[in-house]
């Protein structure tokens, strides 16, 4: 599996494979640590790039990363002050048990889900409406299972009028090969391989992150006591981050060589988990994004269109702010000199 979103709960912060460790030479002494939580996700790459060239080094920053898929764990560990940063997608971010008073505050965004994420469809499905009274095989909380929610709304349809049949996003392959199920809802690479592997019945993808920019969003989040107390420390892990996304835009083969190894996967396989599936966040893309106190950007829009489909399909329990679960003034804090 390449580039799953999905993932049962492995390693700790100091098991090899994922300890972003380039700071363990000799007589070095971090100043400062920042332990991150996310899932295993091809598109949270470039904190391990950032960590593998030394740019969070060069502000004393020790960062380390586990990869754990739960939202209530990374939560749990905001809360507790076991981890500074959390990782995952903005309407992963709003879900239950999340309430308002829950330590964390948007502070900037690592990738786009650019379609990587969707639903794929048999002949029988030549548009949404085409779904209904169908079988569709999906989990409610993978990206694809969002998408199809908003594209159903188009259609005035909701999951009512569909059979759900709850299916991991990366076992959704193999449900596939039953006749009786007319699509599907999953991730890279599995969409590819669906459609090849069903050609005889027309499979095709009927809906990705593709028709939904700006949606399907990675961001960066911290408790807002941490944030507040050393502003400087999430200033310079920003910084970092940016500065390996430039990276990747100048020596690509070089930064998936790197990343590779931190997702167990050859330079080949994460090469095809992140063509075509997801972009990194640049600097000046997520400074447009995030705007101002003064004039905010889309950021605030998405965060209150996924919010109400949130509360509509029952996933979240309150309502939350955007205003509030935003913080934009870590990214306006940064400027090009930072990156280069």
């Amino acid at each position: 599996m390449f580039n799953t979103r999905k993932l049962s709960k492995v390693g700790c912060f100091t098991s090899g494979i994922i300890l972003c460790s380039a700071f363990a030479s000799p007589g070095f002494a971090a100043e400062k640590e920042i332990r991150v939580i996310c899932n295993n996700w091809s598109g949270f790459a470039p904190v391990f790039v950032a960590s593998d060239l030394g740019y969070f080094k060069a502000h004393g920053l020790n960062v380390k990363v586990k990869f754990d898929d739960s939202q209530s764990d990374a939560m749990a560990a905001i809360t507790s002050g076991d981890v500074e940063v959390d990782m995952r997608t903005i309407d992963d971010y709003q879900r239950r048990p999340r309430t308002a008073s829950t330590p964390g505050v948007i502070i900037g965004t690592i990738d786009e889900s650019t379609g990587g994420d969707g639903v794929v469809a048999d002949n029988t499905v030549n548009s949404i409406s085409d779904l209904k009274g169908k079988t569709v095989a999906i989990e409610n909380d993978i990206p694809a299972y969002l998408l199809l929610e908003m594209a159903l709304k188009k259609a005035g349809l909701n999951y009512s009028d569909l059979k759900i049949k709850q299916t991991s996003g990366s076992d959704a392959l193999s449900v596939f090969s039953d006749p009786n199920v007319a699509a599907i809802g999953t991730f890279q690479p599995f969409m590819n391989k669906a459609v090849e592997l069903q050609k005889k019945r027309g499979a095709h993808v009927i809906v990705s992150s593709a028709a939904y920019p700006g949606t399907i969003v990675d961001v960066i989040i911290v408790n807002q006591k941490r944030l507040k107390a050393d502003p400087a420390a999430y200033h310079d892990f920003l910084a970092g981050v940016y500065k390996a996304v430039e990276f990747y835009k100048t020596d690509p083969e070089k930064f998936i060589h790197l990343s590779a190894p931190h997702f167990g996967l050859s330079d080949k396989d994460f090469a095809e988990s992140i063509k075509g599936s997801l972009s990194y966040s640049d600097l000046a893309n997520v400074k447009k994004y995030f705007g101002s106190e003064q004039s905010p950007g889309s950021i605030y829009t998405v965060f209150d269109t996924l919010m109400g489909l949130n509360m509509e399909n029952k996933a979240s329990d309150n309502v939350l702010s955007a205003k509030q679960s935003i913080d934009s003034s870590v990214v306006n804090s940064i400027s090009l000199s930072d990156i280069r």
